[in-house]
């Protein structure tokens, strides 16, 4: 029985990674390097001071080349730009199928929440104009453990008024939020390729032409 659909928001709901992408290059083109999408896979799904520290170590910086409050000031540089790219959004950057899912989620009665490590998920719902379709939000600010731990999807289970893990299934494009929903006692479908998302109980490419009801079907042969 699935009770809850869990969210994460980048590469899931909406294409974001391409605004952080942009922000970490014009940050690495700064300090005098080349970050490339390449260096930028390893990124997703992890904190914004650990992404930093991967920026960091992709540029062939020694590990004690910054002191703490450089770093502070270098993410928040960071972090100016991508505000400034993600206020520019718009509802048509929604990828494509995800609306009809959650609106066919939601018809069967099952709970919905979006839990991301992003700091600025309510800037971004707002411009997309979704925040209503979620019973609950978790997002960077909400958490002291970023994914691999699963702390985000415990915390949208218990706001969604204590559903069991084995009743939740989480929907994840990064194998750190796969980790996660694994180390929740969570379900799981990968929005991706099955090489990549390989723990996942199942992938598919995206939401285009994928319903619930088919979704819950697969997951249901698994058990």
């Amino acid at each position: 029985m699935i009770r809850a659909a869990l969210f994460d928001l980048d590469g899931v709901i909406v294409d974001t990674a391409k605004y952080h992408y942009l922000a970490w290059r014009r940050l690495a083109a700064e300090l005098g390097f080349v970050f490339t999408e390449t260096d930028n896979e390893r990124l997703k799904g992890v904190s914004r001071m650990r992404s930093l520290d991967l920026l960091l170590e992709a540029g062939g910086f020694p590990e004690n080349s910054f002191t703490a409050t450089q770093k502070e000031e270098l993410a928040a540089r960071k972090n100016a730009w991508y505000v400034e790219y993600i206020s520019r959004m718009t509802p048509g950057e929604i990828l494509p199928g995800v609306l009809p899912f959650l609106a066919g989620t939601r018809a069967d009665g099952v709970r919905t929440a979006l839990g991301s490590a992003s700091r600025n998920t309510g800037i971004i719902l707002d411009r997309l104009e979704i925040g209503t379709l979620f019973d609950t939000v978790v997002d960077g600010t909400m958490v002291t453990r970023t994914k691999p731990d699963p702390e985000v999807f415990l915390q949208c289970a218990a706001r969604l008024g204590g559903i069991p893990a084995g009743e939740c299934v989480v929907f994840e494009d990064a194998e750190a939020g796969i980790e996660a929903a694994r180390a929740a006692g969570m379900r799981s479908v990968g929005i991706g390729t099955p090489q990549r998302l390989k723990q996942a109980d199942l992938v598919v490419p995206g939401f285009g032409g994928i319903t619930w009801q088919k979704i819950k079907n697969q997951l249901s042969t698994k058990v």
